[in-house]
């Protein structure tokens, strides 16, 4: 029983640790990871995404689509793929850190580049 949590708690460690980096990658304080409802809200602003969106994603089912459009533009967001997008869903424990640790640079909302600060 002692291994499964200890497996468990290095594996949200690693979640974390990820999630923070990608946040800190996009001009984001890390810290916002780890804050519930504020992290999809910091994430949406990395995607380029009203904070409204949040509350369709209380709607069931219209929450599944949302979350997918928002991984979509995740991953474009940082100049990956449609096919990286589905790593996202279905193995996000590989490619979170991927996206976190890799060499993926933030390329602007959606993978817009971003406009230089007058």
């Amino acid at each position: 029983m002692a291994g499964i949590i200890i497996f468990y708690v290095i594996f949200i460690a690693l979640m974390i640790a990820a999630q923070w980096k990608i946040y800190t990658k996009a001009g984001k304080p890390g810290w916002a990871c780890i804050i519930p409802i504020y992290n999809i809200i910091v994430l949406l602003e990395i995607v380029g995404k009203p904070w409204w969106w949040l509350l369709l994603m209380l709607i069931p089912v219209v929450n599944f689509v949302f979350l997918i459009w928002m991984y979509n533009l995740l991953s474009k967001s940082f100049g990956k793929s449609e096919g990286f997008t589905v790593g996202l869903i279905l193995l996000p424990f590989i490619f979170f850190p991927i996206l976190g640790f890799g060499d993926a640079v933030y390329q602007g909302p959606a993978g817009l580049p971003r406009q230089p600060v007058a």
